[in-house]
Order: structure tokens, then C-alpha cells, then sequence
């Protein structure tokens, strides 16, 4: 059996994340500030270790939203459909253990 790819009109009614929907909003628009930050750090070619520093603290963020989306994932959607049982339970769960798996690579 092939994965289907995942659209915007999958599980419309609620992600787990709508809860804290605008903190996850708030922390990626701090990181696309830090993006821009460093684009800049590299145009007036700052010292690389204040690049690097920069860039730790930016990917650090980024697995935290990542890490709080998961989180979400796991109580809401992996739950409801254990809940439910059947064949979207282990794919829920197989799709979850995926994305810890990427998670962990990176």
C-alpha cells in the first residue's frame, strides 16, 4: 500500500495544534526574523562563530516548535484515532514514529 500525501483538506475539522495556534505563529515569525538576521549577519560579513552562534539558536527554536507540534500531533490526533481503532490507528501511529524518525536524522 502506497502513503497518500497529506493536503490541506485532510482532517479539516481541528489539528492538534489549533489549540495554541497563535504561539506557534508567534515563535515562526521570531524565526523568520532570525532568518533575516542572519542574511544580514552574512551581507555585512560578520565573524562566522557570530553566524554560527545565530544559527544554533535558530535551529534550537525550530525544534521546538517542531517538538511542541509532534507533542500535539501525538495527544490529539494519534490518540483520537487509537480511540477509534482500526487501520487509521496504526497508520496515525506509523506516521507519527516517521516523523520522530526525521526529527531525530536532523
Amino acid at each position: 500500500m502506497t502513503e497518500q500525501p497529506h493536503t490541506d483538506q485532510d482532517h479539516t475539522a481541528g489539528h492538534g495544534y489549533i489549540s495554541a495556534k497563535d504561539d506557534y505563529l508567534k515563535r515562526l515569525r521570531r524565526i523568520e526574523g532570525q532568518a533575516r538576521g542572519l542574511q544580514r549577519m552574512v551581507e555585512d560579513e560578520k565573524y562566522c562563530i557570530d553566524i554560527l552562534t545565530q544559527v544554533s539558536a535558530m535551529t534550537k527554536a525550530l525544534q521546538a516548535v517542531a517538538l511542541g507540534l509532534l507533542e500535539d500531533h501525538i495527544s490529539h490526533c494519534v490518540v483520537d484515532a487509537a480511540v477509534a481503532g482500526g487501520p487509521e490507528a496504526d497508520a496515525k501511529v506509523k506516521e507519527a514514529t516517521d516523523a520522530i524518525a526525521r526529527l531525530v536524522r536532523s
